[in-house]
């Protein structure tokens, strides 16, 4: 009976999630001169720290049951916040790699390619993780891993400061420091 309930709860949870995805606000239209006005900032390092296996099962051996529960709760929330920033960052990113695809240079069509390539996978592992989240956000205690989505977010970000170097060398600082 807790199984068919737990079963039913993920896949209400994963109808929403579906559903908020396909009416998400429009992402506004980035070329390399506009990415630090539209990218959200994404602190990594937190990010990695917030998803940390290792830090979460000190935070279990050092804090009482309903403590651990309450501090992983609002954790989760955080991981969930930065998540969503890093899809919003890759929608604008892919819409900027989708405008580069065709350049004249193969070097910048190629970077493009990639670019495209890690932000939908980047986008497909957000949604995944979201899930996975609020089943974390639920159930404090279980073991969902989203640690792969930083990983991918660094792969787009660098994907996008190789494309800005071989575009527009003399944006690639501030696309650096949006990114």
């Amino acid at each position: 009976m807790i199984t068919t309930t737990l079963i039913i709860a993920f896949v209400a949870l994963a109808f929403f999630v579906l559903v908020r995805a396909a009416l998400a606000r429009h992402v506004p239209a980035a070329s390399l001169q506009a990415l630090d006005a539209c990218i959200q900032p994404v602190d990594v390092p937190a990010f990695r720290n917030l998803v940390d296996p290792a830090e979460e099962d000190y935070l279990r051996a050092h804090l009482s049951a309903d403590k651990f529960r309450a501090i992983q709760r609002q954790r989760m929330r955080a991981a969930l916040e930065y998540v969503q920033r890093t899809a919003y960052n890759g929608a604008i990113l892919l819409r900027v790699g989708e405008a580069a695809r065709y350049d004249h240079n193969p070097a910048v069509a190629a970077a493009a390619r990639e670019l495209v390539n890690n932000a939908l996978r980047l986008r497909l592992n957000a949604k995944l993780a979201t899930v996975a989240l609020y089943g974390r956000i639920a159930m404090p205690g279980a073991r969902f891993s989203v640690g792969r989505i930083t990983d991918a977010y660094e792969n787009l970000t660098q994907g996008m400061l190789r494309l800005a170097r071989l575009q527009d060398p003399a944006c690639a600082a501030r696309v650096s420091a949006a990114v």
